[in-house]
């Protein structure tokens, strides 16, 4: 089935912290609309990236290398930002490769504008500094939870609050997300489908 969700951009920019409307719209304009197609790097390791990417449509993988392979350790989708906080913070060479995983709708603002906007709005400085919290978050529970969860678990949450990225993305990369081979996600996924039998 072919996936149809897109996002507006107000809608992103509002689930990290709701702005008054006149700096929504400020935000807003300073944004340009780009597509890219599936396969497409966004982000790629050892250059610098500074700009900022909100997803309106697609899916996105943050993968780097270990030993040669590639290990997926992060999975956006409509909503999320793709961002190297290395280019963004430090102006450094990032250490992943964000690669679009399906024919992707983009929002994008330059790093040097965000930052002017920050000086010149109040109100997208605290959007600003909650959006920074909100993804010092959500890596902090990502490491957290592939550090005390088993397989099983992080897979069961998978099933329970992403279960579309199953249908969207390859198993391998699958696999390789929640830490495990992707023979071990064959022995869990039967194990599970055998368990729910009547």
């Amino acid at each position: 089935m072919r996936h149809l969700i897109v996002m507006e951009i107000k809608d992103i920019i509002n689930r990290r912290h709701v702005l008054p409307e006149d700096s929504l719209a400020l935000l807003c304009r300073s944004m340009e609309l780009v597509h890219y197609p599936k396969g497409h790097h966004v982000l790629e390791i050892g250059k610098i990236e500074r700009d900022v990417y909100f997803i309106s449509k697609g899916i996105v993988r943050a993968f780097t290398l270990v030993d040669g392979k590639e290990v997926t350790f992060w999975i956006g989708k409509e909503g999320a930002t793709i961002v190297s906080m290395m280019g963004y913070v430090r102006n450094e060479p990032g250490y992943e490769t964000m690669e679009l995983m399906e024919d992707s709708v983009l929002y994008v603002i330059k790093r040097d504008e965000l930052q002017r906007l920050y000086n010149e709005d109040i109100h997208i400085a605290n959007w600003g500094r909650r959006f920074a919290e909100t993804e010092l978050l959500d890596a902090e529970v990502r490491v957290i939870t592939l550090l005390l969860a088993t397989a099983t678990e992080r897979y069961r949450d998978l099933l329970d609050n992403q279960s579309d990225l199953l249908q969207r993305l390859p198993l391998g990369c699958i696999a390789s997300y929640l830490g495990i081979t992707q023979v071990s996600l064959s022995r869990i996924r039967a194990s599970i489908a055998k368990d729910s039998k009547p």
